[in-house]
C-alpha cells in the first residue's frame, strides 16, 4: 500500500545526466524542485524550470500545481515503479553568463545551448558556428594539441559541434581543419571563460537563445515566423481558448496578430511564460547593463595586453562609460525614478520588478549557492559599489600605461 502512494520521478538534465527522486501521489512540482536543488548542491537554479514533454513541445511546470495535472491519468493508474520523466530546461535566457552566479548553473546553461546549436537553422551565420565550436572545445578539452596526419580526423567529431547542414555543405575535412586553427588561437584561455564567451556569442544566433512554441496564424495555415517584437512594441497579449492575440501599435500594417495554439492549456501556458519573462527582463536590466560595462572593459584590457594599442583611447572609452553612468544617476535623482512600463496580460498588470539578488554576489563574492536576499534599501549601495569597481578597474588600466 505504501508503494502505491509514491511515484518515481526522473529528471533529465541538459548535460545528459539524470536525477531521481520519490514523491507522493499528491505531490506538487515544488517537492521535485527541492529534491533537485539538494542533489545538485545549489540554492537556486535561477533561469531553469522543470518541464514535461507534451505533443513534442516542452511545457513548464508550475511548482505550486500537483504533478497529476501534467501527467493526467497516468499518474494515478500506472505502476508506481514506472518512472515519470521531467526535464530541466532553460525558461529564461540571459545576455551574459555572469548573471548566472553558480558555476553549476552556468555549466547546465552552456550544455543546453550546446545541444540547441546542433539544431540551429541559421544558415547565414557559418563563421559564428566555427567560433562557437572552438570555444566549446576549449571549454571541454582545454588547449589545442598538435596532431599528426594519422589521427587528425579523430581530433573531434564535427557532428557533436555543428548542425548537419553545415557539415554537408562544407565537408568534414574543411570543418576539422578550420576549427583546429581557431581552437589553437584560444590557447591559455580558462575553461570557465570559454563557457562565458560561448554563452555570449550564442545569443547572436537567431534560433538558439529562445523558446519556440508551435502556433498557426490560421486554423489551416502554415508554420512561420512573421514579426519580432520588443517589449515596448507590445500593447497587450490575450487568449480565449486556443486563440492567442498580440496587439502592437508599432506594427502599422498588422496592428493585431491572431494565432491558434494546440489548446487553451497551451495558450495559457504561453501567456504565463511571456509574463514571467517580462518580469525577469525588467528586474535584471540594470544588472545586465553593469555586467555589459564590465565585459566591455575586460575586453579592452585583453586587447591592451595582446596588442600595441592607443592607451589614451582606452582610458577615454572607460571614462565615457563612467560619465554616462553618472549622467543617468543624476537624471534619476533630478527627475525621480521612472515608473516601470506595464504590460497588460490576461486582464492583469505585470507586477513591479523584484529586487535583483545576483548583482551583490558579483560585487561582494558571497556564496553563489546559498540563498541571497537583497532588499530595496540595499540597491543604491550596490549600484554605488559597482561604480567603484568600474573606477578601480579604470585606474588599473591606466597604471598599465
Amino acid at each position: 500500500m505504501a508503494a502505491k502512494k509514491t511515484r518515481h520521478v526522473c529528471v533529465l538534465l541538459p548535460d545528459k545526466q539524470h536525477l531521481d527522486c520519490t514523491v507522493g501521489v499528491k505531490a506538487r512540482g515544488r517537492e521535485v524542485w527541492t529534491s533537485i536543488l539538494r542533489q545538485l548542491g545549489v540554492g537556486d537554479l535561477q533561469v531553469f524550470a522543470l518541464a514535461v514533454l507534451r505533443d513534442n513541445e516542452y511545457i513548464f511546470v508550475d511548482l505550486d500545481e500537483r504533478l497529476t495535472k501534467y501527467f493526467c491519468k497516468r499518474w494515478t493508474r500506472e505502476s508506481p515503479m514506472v518512472p515519470y520523466i521531467l526535464f530541466l530546461r532553460i525558461k529564461f535566457y540571459v545576455e551574459s553568463g555572469l548573471l548566472l552566479m553558480s558555476s553549476r548553473v552556468q555549466q547546465l546553461y552552456y550544455a543546453e545551448l550546446r545541444q540547441k546549436l546542433l539544431l540551429s537553422q541559421s544558415h547565414h551565420e557559418e563563421a559564428l558556428f566555427f567560433l562557437l565550436a572552438a570555444l566549446a572545445l576549449q571549454a571541454e578539452v582545454g588547449d589545442h594539441r598538435e596532431t599528426n596526419d594519422e589521427d587528425f580526423h579523430h581530433y573531434f567529431l564535427p557532428e557533436d559541434y555543428f548542425p548537419s547542414w553545415l557539415i554537408k555543405r562544407r565537408g568534414r575535412d574543411y570543418v576539422l581543419q578550420n576549427v583546429g586553427l581557431l581552437h589553437a588561437e584560444l590557447r591559455g584561455e580558462a575553461s570557465s571563460r570559454a563557457v562565458l564567451r560561448f554563452i555570449r556569442e550564442a545569443n547572436r544566433l537567431q534560433d538558439a537563445a529562445l523558446t519556440l512554441y508551435r502556433m498557426r496564424q490560421e486554423i489551416n495555415g502554415i508554420h512561420q515566423i512573421l514579426l519580432d517584437f520588443s517589449w515596448n512594441d507590445i500593447d497587450s497579449l490575450t487568449f480565449q481558448g486556443s486563440k492567442f492575440e498580440i496587439v502592437s501599435s508599432a506594427s502599422l500594417c498588422i496592428p493585431k496578430l491572431v494565432y491558434h495554439s494546440p489548446s487553451a492549456f497551451h495558450s495559457k501556458h504561453i501567456l504565463m511564460h511571456i509574463r514571467d519573462s517580462h518580469r525577469l527582463h525588467f528586474s535584471t536590466r540594470e544588472a545586465a547593463i553593469y555586467v555589459q560595462h564590465l565585459e566591455d572593459m575586460e575586453a579592452g584590457c585583453c586587447y591592451r595586453e595582446s596588442y600595441i594599442c592607443d592607451t589614451t583611447a582606452l582610458k577615454q572609452r572607460l571614462q565615457n562609460i563612467l560619465s554616462s553612468m553618472s549622467d543617468c544617476s543624476a537624471a534619476e535623482e533630478d527627475e525621480g525614478t521612472p515608473s516601470e512600463a506595464k504590460l497588460w496580460m490576461d486582464e492583469e498588470f505585470v507586477d513591479d520588478p523584484a529586487d535583483v539578488p545576483w548583482l551583490a554576489e558579483v560585487l561582494f563574492g558571497v556564496s553563489v549557492d546559498g540563498p541571497l536576499v537583497l532588499t530595496s534599501s540595499c540597491w543604491a549601495a550596490v549600484t554605488a559599489e559597482m561604480k567603484q569597481v568600474l573606477w578601480r578597474r579604470a585606474g588599473e588600466a591606466a597604471s598599465v600605461d
